[in-house]
């Protein structure tokens, strides 16, 4: 019972460790702001999408996992955590996907995303985490994933961002997945969380124009932190739906 409450301290997104304190400022300016100008904002995003080509913040809010699916629970996430994650930045420019990627976003500014936390149905399952969807132009989309596995190679012994320490980077095998999968890269990265040592896995998989991020920890057994292969091919699958 224990380790289940305190796991979803870090498996939501990591950068919330930081950003708790001011996420009620970030809440309250949030609330006003987008009420008058959600319609105009909304328009622009649907232009700029159609424009090149990817999904828009409506389709991708479609496509993104809700509720349970292959063994997890997969819930919206605030805006106010979403926001707490923004602009990371690494202390080694070589590291900034893989930065990025630790508050919830992709380093190349995606034209929408939807995120979500995952939470394990079977209470002897010990892998929580979250994940998030970006879309792109199918290019960009391809970048972010030669930028991100290039970021893997080059951070073996990680790097550091908002005070936090991610003290090792290794790449993983990337695991196999149906169709949808055009790309993808897994890898886990070790962080300073205090006095503990949090190794978080990530599989990152491109369909398309839409990067779909998965994070995943479990603090008995690093070696299955990673979110199961089922929820992956359940996510791409939506995402094609949405897409055709």
């Amino acid at each position: 019972m224990r380790l289940h409450r305190a796991l979803p301290i870090v498996a939501v997104i990591p950068a919330l460790l930081l950003a708790s304190a001011c996420s009620g400022e970030s809440t309250e300016s949030g609330d006003k702001k987008p009420k008058a100008t959600a319609g105009s904002a909304d328009d622009k995003n649907s232009a700029e999408a159609k424009r090149l080509g990817a999904l828009d913040g409506e389709q991708l809010e479609k496509a993104a996992l809700t509720g349970k699916t292959a063994g997890f629970d997969a819930k919206k996430i605030t805006k106010a955590e979403v926001e707490a994650g923004r602009d990371m930045k690494a202390d080694t420019r070589a590291c900034q996907p893989l930065a990025s990627l630790i508050g919830g976003f992709t380093h190349l500014p995606a034209v929408a995303t939807a995120h979500r936390s995952l939470q394990p149905t079977d209470a002897k399952n010990a892998t929580v985490g979250s994940m998030w969807l970006a879309s792109h132009s199918e290019p960009d989309a391809t970048r972010v994933m030669t930028e991100l596995r290039a970021a893997v190679t080059a951070c073996p012994k990680g790097f550091k961002t908002l005070g936090l320490t991610y003290g090792r980077v290794e790449g993983l095998p990337a695991p196999k997945l149906g169709a949808g999968a055009d790309d993808t890269v897994a890898y886990r990265i070790t962080g300073d969380i205090g006095k503990q040592k949090v190794p978080m896995t990530y599989t990152v998989v491109r369909s398309g124009g839409v990067v779909a991020a998965f994070y995943g920890v479990n603090m008995l057994d690093p070696n299955h932190a990673a979110i199961p292969g089922p929820v992956v091919e359940a996510q791409l699958e939506k995402i094609a739906d949405v897409r055709s």
